[in-house]
């Protein structure tokens, strides 16, 4: 598989078209020499799978869809599981897919997936990618081109590394409590979950994450003092959920995706965060990584 990259005097990234239009790694350019990393390196190894990159994007939608499918407009639409292991499909077909590359220069590219297909959504997906005084600006636009509205999202999927003194600051507002099956049960406010209150700086839990924080303004940011770098993560508005997600202390890595709908949104009243795309309609969102020397 061929390795895009794209860089300027600060950054340097590494895209795999072929292997989900997924991000190999970004690297921080120090001005000492060093070369530091912004997320978690991709192994390398297609077998490990795509969540050994260092970010998948996320279309038509995030997480999970509960229950086989889900009812729309007066139809339940099946979606089985896409990937081995997980119960529900869980993350959209955009991380799977061969993306090709439209154009490519220095410090900008787009990527192209003319045929998604999951479950009853029929998209096309587009992936913009710029670097600008070393920070990277992330386009995603998907289009519906089933011949019915569906309710589409979107998100981003980063994979940070953690280390012992890794700290993350974000506001937010509620946040989702999930069950065994990783499906959410209830909407609390954040203060009355203080561990997980991250409107200050603070380290990331010992144990378990793996929630939906809401309301979220679309800022956040993680010092990495064994790094030398701290890292602002930027997302459009439309992008107002944040998941945290790690196994515990003992894991390297931690994900904080921004995302456009809480998980199982397609299973709640509302569809809540979800747009409804009629053929040939389109939802774009963004994001923005940037680090910073400390």
């Amino acid at each position: 598989m061929d390795t895009l990259v794209l860089q300027d005097s600060r950054t340097r990234i590494g895209i795999v078209p072929e292997l989900g239009g997924g991000i190999a790694f970004i690297e921080a350019l120090l001005p000492d020499g060093r070369t530091v990393p912004v997320l978690r390196p991709w192994t390398g190894n297609a077998v490990d799978g795509p969540f050994a990159f260092a970010c998948n994007i996320l279309v038509p939608f995030s997480n999970r869809i509960s229950g086989g499918g889900f009812a729309f407009d007066g139809v339940f639409h099946e979606i089985a599981p896409n990937l081995a292991g997980e119960t529900f499909p869980i993350h959209g077909d955009g991380f799977q897919r061969a993306w090709a590359i439209e154009a490519a220069s220095g410090q900008t590219a787009s990527l192209v997936l003319p045929g998604g297909e999951i479950g009853p959504f029929r998209y096309e997906a587009r992936q913009g990618f710029h670097l600008k005084d070393g920070a990277l600006h992330v386009e995603l636009t998907v289009t519906n081109t089933a011949p019915r509205p569906l309710p589409f999202g979107a998100g981003f999927h980063p994979w940070f590394p953690r280390l012992a003194e890794t700290t993350l600051c974000f506001q937010a507002s509620q946040i989702w409590l999930e069950d065994a099956r990783h499906l959410p049960t209830v909407q609390v406010d954040v203060a009355a979950r203080p561990e997980w209150d991250y409107s200050a700086v603070r380290p990331l839990p010992r144990d378990w994450i793996n929630n939906a924080f809401t309301h979220w303004p679309g800022i956040a940011t993680i010092n990495q003092p064994e790094l030398g770098i701290s890292i602002e993560i930027a997302a459009s508005p439309n992008l107002d959920v944040a998941v945290v997600y790690s196994p515990g202390s003992g894991a390297d890595f931690f994900c904080f995706e921004p995302v456009s709908h809480t998980i199982d949104a397609h299973n709640q009243p509302g569809y809540p965060g979800l747009k409804i795309l009629a053929e040939g309609q389109s939802l774009a969102v963004q994001m923005t990584l940037r680090w910073l020397p400390e």
